[in-house]
């Protein structure tokens, strides 16, 4: 079930890159949009799979949504950049825990 997250980011992230690309015509946040979502698909088919370090991957692409949106969310205030990064920290948080408990065996 922990794939769902990853396919849930994977879309909001694509949406997410749209909107930037659309309101400001961003094309970096179009490609960073495409290219995050791209990295959490690929997590939630290994973890759907049950293949190594699919949690792990996931938490790296978290963290560098976090990394991206973070700075621009505390910069400008605007919403897409503030729920990115929120989602991000969350999911950071998720798989993190996820990624300790395959490693640990809890």
């Amino acid at each position: 079930m922990s794939h769902h997250p990853a396919y849930t980011m994977a879309g909001l992230c694509v949406v997410g890159g749209a909107i930037g690309y659309a309101k400001g015509r961003s094309l970096p946040s179009l490609v960073a949009g495409a290219g995050i979502g791209a990295v959490y698909w690929y997590a939630g088919q290994r973890i759907q799979n049950n293949q190594d370090y699919g949690h792990e991957l996931a938490l790296a692409a978290s963290a560098l949504l976090l990394g991206a949106m973070g700075p621009k969310a505390l910069r400008t205030r605007a919403p897409v950049p503030i729920t990115m990064s929120t989602l991000g920290t969350a999911s950071a948080a998720y798989y993190a825990k996820k990624a300790y408990e395959d490693r640990h065996g809890v």
